[in-house]
């Protein structure tokens, strides 16, 4: 069994400070030949293979809901890359490992709110 490449772009003409203007969802093909052309306007997240336990693609910078390995409490963590691991990571876990319970809640370029939010829960605790 393979996994299917594919890639999602950020569009920004105006900069990463600026509000994110689009998301495209395009033949990987198409989003790298964007890329390439004019990066500085582009980010772009690559499909991890998996799914989340409601079935949605998860991608990179994905904000997952994930209940860790021996904790009652749930959390949210971001989806990267890492190059030690040779693999997605989520916090200190590998990612494959904690995604069939997660729930995708967001992602890094809208929803980083949520990002601060978990971090400030995590450390009044």
């Amino acid at each position: 069994m393979s996994r299917q490449i594919k890639f999602r772009a950020w569009y920004m003409p105006f900069g990463s400070k600026e509000p994110k203007q689009e998301m495209l969802h395009r033949r990987a093909s198409s989003i790298l030949s964007f890329a390439e052309m004019n990066p500085d306007a582009y980010i772009v997240e690559q499909f991890t293979g998996l799914k989340d336990k409601n079935g949605k693609d998860v991608y990179e910078g994905d904000l997952l809901k994930i209940k860790y390995p021996f904790s009652d409490n749930d959390e949210i963590g971001e989806v990267k890359w890492s190059n030690s691991d040779a693999g997605f990571i989520i916090g200190n876990f590998q990612f494959w490992k904690v995604v069939p319970k997660s729930v995708v809640v967001g992602n890094v370029h809208e929803d980083k709110d949520l990002l601060e939010e978990n971090w400030r829960q995590t450390n009044e605790r």
